[in-house]
Order: structure tokens, then C-alpha cells, then sequence
């Protein structure tokens, strides 16, 4: 279970506030107008910024001050941040060791995910080599191949066109059914959140305002501001 707990962040003269819990195996859309707090929370999650108040707790145990490496955390960016030198394969190694020192088992535990993804056929090209949504392909198997049971996806499929959105986003949605893993995505597209995610967090002015089931996500909703969104979104 990951918890955020009364964490205040400040950048440039503004307080974001976030209170949030997300039960482990759920898929959670960071939702919101730009400006919200989005990206903002996600990377006090992940540990590239830190919080003036409050705590990220992971399973009990406080991550408030851990570098990022040493967080229970896997990333996928929307840059896809691969090695233009590295093949494939070793692009997805990575996720396993910086220096690429894996094991006999290790290798091929790469050579599965890359069979997962669809890129068994490509595993020795370089990323130059490959279509936009093979280099996807990649990072998302180099997130997946690490040892975390969370996923933190920022808008990693933002800019591919709708079919192939949907076809990765599907994938996600596979990989973390089938690893038990927990995924904590911002999206600007609610279709992207209702096609994957369990749960959905709406945000508005650097605070978390409503969290509640996918199927909550609608414009009937109490909330006047979400209401307004998902009518606009639609």
C-alpha cells in the first residue's frame, strides 16, 4: 500500500498538498487540468523531489529522503530515455543492472520480457532502428523486468496516435494483472483511464480532490469541477 500523508511541497511561492492511499494491485489514474499537481505528485512518489511536510510511506516504511534508486518503484517516462549505442536488448538489461553485469538467468529474463512486448524479432537492433512504438515497447519492458510491484507511468503513451495508445496501454494492463504489480499513471485522456485503470484521482489546484472507482468517473459526478472536466474530456 502506497500512502502520501498530509506531504506539502512548495515551488515557486505555491503549496501543493497531497493526501492519497493506493491499494496494492490497483491500476490509479493521476487525473486533472494542467497545472494541478499531476507530475508534481508523481515525482514526490518517486523521490526526484522531496516534500517540506508530511510522509510517502511504502507497506509502512517511511521512502521521505531515499534516492530514487533505492525506491520500491519502477518508472516509465514520456521520453522513452533509451541509449542510442545500446541494442534492444541491453536497453532493457539496464533495468537490471546499470552496467549490464547480469547473470545467465538475468539474460534471459530480458529475453522474456522482450517476448512479452513483441520485440523478440528486433532484440539486437538499435533504438533508430525501431518504429515509435517498438522504442515504447522497450522502455516499457525495461520498467517491467525490475524487481518493483510499482509501476509509475508519466504520460508515457501521450504522444503516439489513439490505436497505438490503446494497443500499449492494453499491454500495460496485461503485465501488471499478470505480475500483480500496482500502477500509478497521470493521463490527460479519460479514455486512457477508463480503459485500464480501477481507480482514478482527480486533482485541482495542487491538491488531491477526489479519489473513487473508475466507474465514478463520469459528468454526473458531485463535484462541479470534475463534472466540467470529464464533459470537456469527452
Amino acid at each position: 500500500m502506497l500512502v502520501l500523508d498530509g506531504v506539502k511541497y512548495e515551488y515557486q511561492q505555491e503549496w501543493f498538498e497531497f493526501d492519497l492511499t493506493m491499494t496494492q494491485g490497483r491500476i490509479l489514474a493521476l487525473m486533472g487540468p494542467s497545472g494541478s499537481g499531476k507530475s508534481t505528485l508523481l515525482s514526490l512518489v518517486a523521490g526526484f523531489i522531496e516534500p517540506n511536510f508530511g510522509e510517502i510511506l511504502f507497506f509502512g516504511e517511511r521512502l521521505n529522503g531515499k534516492a530514487p534508486y533505492k525506491r520500491p518503484f519502477a518508472m516509465l517516462f514520456q521520453e522513452h530515455n533509451l541509449f542510442a549505442h545500446l541494442t534492444v536488448k541491453q536497453n532493457i538489461a539496464l533495468g537490471l543492472h546499470p552496467g549490464l553485469k547480469l547473470s545467465s538467468s538475468q539474460w534471459q529474463q530480458v529475453a522474456q520480457a522482450a517476448q512479452q512486448v513483441g520485440l523478440e524479432h528486433v532484440i539486437e537492433r538499435l533504438p533508430e532502428q525501431l518504429s515509435g512504438g517498438q522504442r515504447q515497447r522497450v522502455a516499457l519492458a525495461r520498467c517491467f523486468v525490475q524487481p518493483h510491484s510499482v509501476w509509475l507511468l508519466d504520460e508515457p503513451f501521450s504522444a503516439l496516435d489513439p490505436i497505438l495508445r490503446e494497443e500499449m496501454l492494453a499491454l500495460v494492463q496485461r503485465l501488471a494483472t499478470e505480475r500483480q504489480a500496482s500502477v500509478l499513471m497521470v493521463t490527460h485522456h479519460i479514455s486512457d483511464a477508463r480503459a485500464i485503470a480501477t481507480d482514478f484521482a482527480f486533482m485541482s489546484h495542487g491538491q488531491v480532490q477526489v479519489v473513487d472507482a473508475i466507474e465514478a468517473l463520469n459528468s454526473e459526478n458531485a463535484y462541479e469541477p470534475l463534472a466540467q472536466f470529464v464533459q470537456a474530456g469527452s
